[in-house]
């Protein structure tokens, strides 16, 4: 899949041309319309977030659905810096998992493979069924069982819109230029 969208920004997955600015608000409606979905068809006994920003939606619905929590890291990052070319998985599955109807959660989902990693790592746990939720999916893209919105759009997270530089909070320099103050 092609994600160098062009546009001045030195992050070859900003496009300059459609941002969705989310407010902490909205995120969260999006979070209940996914944990809805989820609890109306299939009642999952634990909730896995992939870190770092999947544990967010992750253990939103985990409150919602009132069932336990646990995370994985599985990342092509190192902090800030993109380090690795496909994603890796820095964490073990939780063993709590085994034998347990299991929802995997991430905040957005393209190629599907950090899920495809997370399945693959969850299988080898042993849980009973396994389903993937994503509260942003992009068209054409992986489809994960459970969805809240299907976006091209740039989502610029609550969570990620400001970032304290030390001495204050300033426009994360990902979107500088892109979005307001």
């Amino acid at each position: 899949m092609d994600t160098s969208f062009g546009g001045s920004s030195s992050d070859p997955l900003i496009r300059d041309d459609e941002f969705l600015d989310l407010s902490w608000e909205m995120f969260g409606e999006l979070c209940r319309a996914l944990a809805m979905r989820v609890g109306r068809e299939y009642q999952p006994e634990m909730v896995v977030g992939i870190a770092r920003a999947g544990v967010i939606p992750g253990a939103i619905l985990a409150s919602i659905l009132r069932v336990d929590f646990h995370s994985m890291k599985i990342s092509r990052r190192d902090g800030a810096d993109l380090v690795r070319e496909r994603p890796a998985i820095l964490s073990a599955a939780p063993s709590q998992a085994e034998g347990k109807r299991v929802i995997l959660v991430d905040e957005v989902t393209t190629s599907g493979e950090t899920f495809r990693l997370g399945l693959a790592a969850l299988r080898d746990v042993g849980c009973a069924e396994i389903r993937t939720g994503s509260v942003f999916v992009r068209p054409r893209g992986y489809q994960p069982d459970f969805l809240a919105l299907e976006t091209d759009s740039t989502v610029v997270f609550p969570w990620d819109r400001k970032i304290f530089d030390g001495e204050d909070w300033v426009v994360n320099p990902r979107y500088e230029g892109v979005i307001d103050d």
